[in-house]
């Protein structure tokens, strides 16, 4: 790891087919982080699957079915440095299948470069990532309007995709003038890494000084520790040891830490014994941290992905029923009182019941438009009530905000996205 580099992690969103793994590849290999012997080995690659000029994408889509489809599936994390910073590089997939990674995947990210190709400019998933990055708490933007080699070039194209990505962006709360926005062609190498020759119009930065421009995150170390677990390994010789990226708090070897709900719901307890992140031993962990631990008191089957860790002496909050401010996105229909689907919340997958609706709001001003409504539906605002079908870890926006966002989706899309403003407190024994 970087010593006394601040880390971030950037997540790279945007519509499939936009270049978004291209983006990545070529950046990784312009700076030299990737050497030419892979990249021939995976150019080769490419045009034996037919996939020509996917090189770049292969470099982070590196499970074999992604290759074979051309579709990046799960998230890949790659590290890379910067004059300034030193980065994890999440690769989340764009495609309409594969949201709810995108979901855990900008609940993790620091800042996000959201790929806009110049040929199609803003689609309808662009507006879904566009919307759930901010949901998620993705606070700063990059755009890059790319494949402008398809455009001839042309900065009047470049200018009509900034307007009308400014216009999405402002309608969900970014400030567009906060925002660089760049023009690339990712597979020749354009504005990447490397200035381009063929639009002396642009005179902003590459990707690459785009990245040194981004603000330091704010640790949130003075906040409880939350450490959502991802996964959860046995390594024989050590034990059980637990995957996840630090929200809030700080971790330290010889905590006592608790795991909740866990299996029996009433949480689990132990001790770290101790703590790698990219294979290096650490003596804490800070938020932002994608952290392996060893923990003495955890068996593999106590604990499994979704539940949260803390100090035994600060519980994470499981919640029997919570308050929510949500927005419909896609639902085919309305939904009313009644309606139970599956909750993302940090790492967990949880069916939940809407119970009450207590007020519709304007989304844009938050202000209460009527009570108690029969249903809401796409493009409503809204305060709900919530049951979880099973014990499950949320925090109040107001407390810890990181632990606090959520998404809904059903039967394959995303249909809600929003944040927990109060709670009912399960009590543990």
């Amino acid at each position: 790891m970087a010593k006394g580099k601040v880390h971030i992690n950037i997540v790279f969103v945007g519509h499939v087919d936009h270049g978004k793994s291209t983006t990545v590849g070529r950046l990784l290999y312009d700076t030299k982080n990737v050497d030419e012997q892979s990249m021939r080995k995976l150019k080769e690659k490419a045009q034996q699957l037919g996939k020509a000029g996917f090189e770049f994408a292969f470099v982070m889509d590196n499970l074999k079915e992604e290759q074979e489809r051309g579709v990046t599936i799960d998230l890949s994390h790659k590290k890379f440095e910067t004059a300034k910073y030193y980065f994890t590089i999440i690769d989340a997939p764009g495609h309409k299948d594969f949201i709810k990674n995108m979901i855990t995947g900008a609940a993790q990210a620091d800042a996000g470069v959201l790929v806009v190709a110049a040929s199609d400019g803003v689609m309808a998933q662009t507006k879904e990532h566009v919307f759930l990055s901010k949901t998620l708490g993705v606070n700063q933007m990059i755009i890059t309007v790319n494949k402008m080699d398809m455009v001839t070039y042309e900065q009047k194209r470049f200018n009509e995709v900034k307007d009308e990505v400014s216009k999405l962006l402002k309608s969900v709360g970014y400030k567009p003038d906060e925002i660089m926005f760049i023009p690339t062609a990712s597979f020749l190498g354009d504005n990447v890494a490397n200035r381009s020759a063929n639009m002396p119009w642009y005179t902003g930065p590459t990707l690459l000084e785009a990245f040194d421009k981004l603000k330091e995150p704010e640790k949130p170390t003075n906040l409880p520790l939350r450490l959502p677990i991802q996964d959860v390994y046995n390594i024989t010789g050590i034990g059980v040891v637990p995957v996840g990226r630090v929200e809030t708090g700080v971790m330290k070897v010889g905590d006592k830490i608790i795991a909740v709900p866990g299996r029996e719901g009433n949480g689990v307890r132990g001790e770290v014994k101790s703590i790698e992140m990219h294979h290096e031993q650490m003596k804490e962990a800070e938020p932002g941290d994608n952290i392996g631990f060893n923990v003495r008191g955890f068996g593999k089957k106590d604990i499994a992905r979704g539940d949260v860790i803390g100090l035994e002496s600060n519980v994470p909050t499981v919640a029997s029923e919570f308050t929510a401010q949500m927005v419909v996105l896609n639902h085919p229909t309305v939904i009313t009182v009644g309606y139970t689907p599956v909750f993302h919340i940090h790492t967990a997958q949880v069916a939940c019941q809407i119970t009450e609706i207590v007020k519709k709001l304007n989304p844009a001003t938050g202000e209460t438009l009527q009570e108690k409504p029969d249903f809401i539906k796409n493009g409503d605002a809204a305060i709900v009530k919530i049951k979880p079908m099973q014990p499950m870890c949320i925090e109040k926006q107001k407390e810890i905000p990181q632990m606090s966002r959520f998404a809904i989706r059903d039967s394959g899309t995303t249909v809600a996205a929003g944040m927990c403003i109060d709670l009912v407190k399960k009590e543990f024994k």
